[in-house]
């Protein structure tokens, strides 16, 4: 066992170093590529990296569902160039041009036995690099640990820690490939757990700047939970289709849930979330038309599934502030809100497109409790009364966008327009007469999203998302630039205070 954690920590040390973002070829002198197929340029250059089987190694896997965010014009381009600042070599002067894109669009087809992650290579890759208890419980930093922000940056895929106060970075993690999905805090916000996007799950420890344990849970992950009583991490996976359950002082693995209906049907996960008042965790399943709730406190039946079978399937779900009813809807567009008391969905939700309820937010408007979301498909944000399910309006915006951000200190929300050509824009919307009243526009032609507040509400962050992108802070008043911060294409930033308080303005 030893053997086994130390060629893994090995493994760790040679990943950070790599900071790969799809394939880290070997450059090694090879037989002549030109009349290769592609799949064995790939045993020829790739697998001394991304292993044989293409489940990865040092770099990340290269399967369908690994890549399914890169866009192709973007895999060609690092397999042409390399990759800067990285082991990952270009090579446009050793394989041909044609070869090349082969090679690529090979990449997207499924391996032709179908790849497996068993419990014993789950806990076979586990790495513990601080034992619970041994770093200090202090921070070890000036600034205040509840106005920290984490941000993502997904150019070089590192995470930086900004300090809110003083909006400045004051440290910079190199983490896997892809993380995916929010970052989700310990209630004292001193441990953050991340996914990537191939199945890794890391536990950092904020207050001491340092990476504790790491363990591949899957092929590929959406999100993960961490319980309110900070003794569980809970994973859901596409592939396989299954939840991991972690111990959450070290990631051990604690349970694997395969995710199937009565008739033994199989499904990917949507996502996961976790359900503080109620104790439990709530997970939306992708392929068949159930919720899934796994209580962990003190009960009869902690961490034994409770099925709630429903009409349609969730892509992704809002809570209503009380925790009791969550709010869903499908790709298909439509939504249902389901009663987890009852086990029953109780009101359909007049939605058109593709709504993102999993980034809505609520605000109290003329003394009801509203919740707001953004959509996919249709330039549109709808507001649904929380006490009866109707849809209060439906707010024109500059086109289909992702994110909704508010703070309970401003009388505004933020949305983006990234799903359109006016992705460089967001728009602020009143809170009470639900009209657009400003925007701002970070960098003409540029991907602007993702608005996230510090503590007290006076700046709002939003991402330039891209390469040589940056921060830009607005005085979340008068909506005048205050700064930028340099990064390298952050797609989101997470304000500790935000987060563990369960703002209202942000997602959960």
């Amino acid at each position: 066992m030893r053997a086994i954690t130390a060629t893994l920590r090995m493994a760790r040390i040679a990943m950070v170093g790599l900071g790969v973002l799809a394939v880290c070829l070997s450059a090694r002198a090879q037989p002549d590529s030109t009349a290769l197929a592609p799949g064995a340029l790939y045993q020829q250059h790739c697998a001394v990296c991304h292993g044989t089987d293409r489940l990865g190694g040092m770099g990340p896997a290269l399967l369908p569902q690994s890549l399914e965010r890169l866009k192709a014009k973007e895999l060609d381009e690092v397999l042409r160039q390399g990759r800067e600042a990285t082991q990952m070599p270009g090579f446009a002067t050793q394989i041909p041009a044609v070869a090349l894109e082969q090679l690529a669009r090979w990449l997207r087809t499924e391996p032709t036995e179908s790849p497996h992650w068993t419990a014993d290579e789950i806990r076979a890759s586990r790495v513990v690099l601080h034992a619970d208890g041994t770093l200090p419980a202090k921070p070890v930093f000036r600034a205040d640990p509840a106005n920290l922000f984490l941000v993502v940056e997904a150019g070089s895929h590192h995470l930086s820690v900004l300090d809110g106060d003083r909006l400045e970075p004051i440290h910079r993690f190199a983490t896997r490939f892809a993380l995916h999905g929010g970052p989700k805090f310990s209630r004292d916000g001193r441990y953050v757990f991340v996914a990537s996007r191939d199945g890794w799950i890391s536990k950092f420890d904020l207050w001491n700047l340092s990476l504790v344990a790491e363990i591949r849970v899957g092929l590929n992950t959406r999100n993960v939970a961490v319980s309110d009583d900070g003794k569980w991490v809970l994973a859901g996976n596409t592939l396989p289709a299954n939840m991991v359950l972690l111990d959450a002082r070290d990631l051990a693995l604690a349970r694997v849930y395969p995710v199937q209906d009565a008739d033994g049907m199989p499904s990917r996960v949507s996502a996961v979330y976790d359900a503080a008042p109620r104790g439990s965790f709530i997970a939306a399943l992708r392929d068949i038309p159930e919720v899934w709730e796994i209580p962990y406190g003190n009960v009869p039946d902690a961490l034994v599934p409770r099925k709630i079978r429903l009409d349609a399937v969730l892509d992704d779900f809002f809570f209503d502030p009380p925790y009791r009813h969550i709010l869903g809807a499908s790709r298909t567009g439509g939504g249902q809100v389901i009663d987890l008391d009852a086990g029953h969905k109780v009101a359909t939700l007049a939605l058109q497109g593709m709504p993102h309820l999993g980034s809505g937010i609520t605000w109290e408007r003329n003394g009801q409790s509203v919740m707001v979301s953004p959509n996919l498909k249709q330039a549109a944000i709808s507001v649904i009364d929380m006490g009866d399910w109707h849809t209060v309006a439906t707010i024109p915006t500059a086109g289909p966008g992702f994110f909704l951000r508010s703070h309970e200190q401003t009388p505004y929300a933020w949305t983006d327009a990234m799903m359109s050509p006016h992705r460089d824009t967001l728009q602020v919307i009143d809170k009470q007469s639900l009209r657009v009243v400003g925007s701002v526009t970070p960098a003409p032609g540029h991907t602007a999203a993702h608005v996230e507040f510090t503590r007290d509400g006076r700046y709002a962050l939003v991402s330039l998302m891209e390469r040589d992108g940056a921060i830009v802070v607005y005085d979340a008043t008068t909506l005048r630039e205050v700064k930028r911060i340099p990064m390298d294409k952050p797609i989101g930033k997470y304000n500790v205070f935000n987060k563990t308080t369960r703002s209202s303005g942000t997602s959960h």
